[in-house]
């Protein structure tokens, strides 16, 4: 469980990263998404072993990936040619 753990750990923060350096126009500080990435991963790594038991080590680290993208993908922000004019201009 401990080699689940710092597994899914390493993947969530190598796909904060990778989100945060390609997409770090409509992210907001590093600081935020890196530790975003890692949570999420702990969490969908405790989330998918809960579900599937001991020795599901893949699915609990492709369980883990998911929630980690699922939780950095809630920091984004939309591009500028999304957003709504303000009622003043």
């Amino acid at each position: 469980m401990f080699l689940e753990a710092l597994g899914s750990a390493m993947l969530g923060f190598a796909l904060a990263w990778a989100a945060a350096y390609r997409l770090s126009h409509r992210l907001p500080a590093r600081s935020l998404v890196l530790p975003t990435g890692v949570a999420g991963a702990l969490f969908g790594a405790f989330l998918t072993h809960s579900a599937l038991g001991p020795g599901h080590f893949l699915a609990t680290l492709v369980g883990a990936v998911a929630v980690a993208a699922a939780s950095v993908s809630l920091l984004l922000r939309p591009e500028e040619h999304f957003r709504r004019r303000s009622a003043t201009a």
